[in-house]
């Protein structure tokens, strides 16, 4: 295995009743008021804005809301966050919600303490954040992008049409609160992107060196065959508790950086969908449904090392009498019939983009990563994009 350290800082409550449990205890560590953030107001329809109100209110705590953040947040919506939190002295922060509240609460969080411009500063280029962000408490709605025990935080700047994650880890949330019966509301198409948002994850950090045997990997091929496992058993009933429960635990445990210890790491797909996304504000999940096989379909001959793994040890494909290549190919066709399997959409035109969506400027405009098995041109990302159409 290559070189790492390895910290993260966020204590997490997992399980049935954690937010009743624990809340309003934690909550009062940080001060009296309390900015409460959350998105299109489903937390309201489904109890879980009472039940957190209320145990905020037995802590003695003021509340001040911070409502309406929605999918692919937003430069302008972390502003009117950060304007909110100091024109209110709030003491911190709680994001209630999934992977976009969460993000945008993050550079909230940053934003409401910095005098200087934080998308110039910390997310256009990797900077230093040498000072401390407002206290960020987290009470997870949403399984698929594991935010709730990283410092990484997803924003699209809707201005420049760039879409641009960064994880610093003075941006992890100091508690996570886990509640799985908390997604058990959430409709069908966003619980099975979130799901593949998990595998996506794992599988772009699985498919990099090193090669040799390691921890990572193993830990990964696990998680993947979780992962397809409890989005199937939770497709058949939306509150299977276990199901639901693995579901929560395989996103954080995608991303709370173990399984990227000592690996390189590939999310050039990742890039590709958030350029996608600053574009045409297409669903995460979804997106990285359609590009994830045809993007395989291009590198898979260049990673030999590792997508026959993929085949046998998480498909459970058998090796016999098929060549590395073959066996390569085999497991991608596998992930593109769970795709369909699952339900979500396999073409671009299914995300909405028409003839007139220009994909050479969303091309053109995606980063290029290091990480992968073969470095991508913007040339082969556009022919991607075509394929996908």
């Amino acid at each position: 295995m290559n070189n790492f350290i390895f910290e993260n800082a966020t204590k997490v409550y997992f399980g049935k009743g954690c937010v009743k449990e624990y809340l309003a205890c934690l909550s009062g560590r940080y001060g009296q008021t309390v900015m409460l953030c959350y998105g299109g107001g489903s937390v309201k329809k489904n109890g879980i804005y009472d039940e957190v109100t209320a145990c905020l209110r037995k802590a003695g705590q003021s509340i001040v809301e911070f409502s309406g953040i929605g999918a692919n947040p937003t430069y302008a919506k972390v502003l009117e966050g950060a304007r909110l939190a100091k024109e209110n002295q709030v003491d911190m922060i709680l994001a209630v919600g999934g992977g976009s509240v969460m993000d945008c609460c993050k550079a909230v969080s940053v934003a409401a303490v910095y005098d200087g411009d934080i998308w110039t500063d910390f997310w256009a280029r990797p900077g230093v954040i040498d000072f401390e962000p407002l206290p960020l408490g987290v009470i997870v709605t949403v399984a698929g992008t594991g935010s709730e025990m990283n410092g990484g935080a997803v924003i699209t700047n809707e201005e420049l049409k760039i879409k641009t994650g960064r994880d610093y880890p003075k941006c992890n949330a100091r508690f996570a609160l886990m509640d799985s019966t908390y997604t058990y509301s959430v409709p069908k198409f966003q619980m099975v992107s979130g799901g593949f948002d998990i595998l996506s994850h794992i599988m772009e950090t699985y498919f990099s060196e090193p090669d040799e045997d390691n921890v990572s990997d193993d830990i990964s091929e696990a998680l993947m065959r979780g992962v397809i496992r409890d989005l199937r058993a939770a497709i058949q009933n939306p509150e299977d508790y276990t199901a639901r429960s693995n579901l929560m635990w395989e996103s954080t445990m995608a991303e709370n950086r173990i399984i990227k210890l000592g690996k390189r790491m590939d999310f050039q797909c990742h890039q590709m969908e958030h350029q996608l996304g600053a574009y045409t504000n297409c669903n995460h999940g979804a997106g990285l449904a359609v590009l994830h096989p045809v993007y395989y379909r291009h590198i898979y001959k260049d990673g030999l090392s590792k997508f026959p793994k993929f085949a046998v040890n998480v498909w459970g494909i058998s090796p016999e009498g098929k060549t590395r290549e073959e066996l390569a190919r085999t497991g991608v066709e596998e992930l593109a019939d769970f795709i369909r399997e699952i339900g979500l959409p396999t073409t671009l035109r299914e995300l909405g983009v028409t003839e007139s969506t220009d994909l050479k400027a969303i091309a053109d405009s995606c980063n290029l990563v290091f990480g992968s098995y073969r470095k991508m041109t913007h040339e082969e990302i556009l022919k991607i994009f075509q394929e996908c159409y």
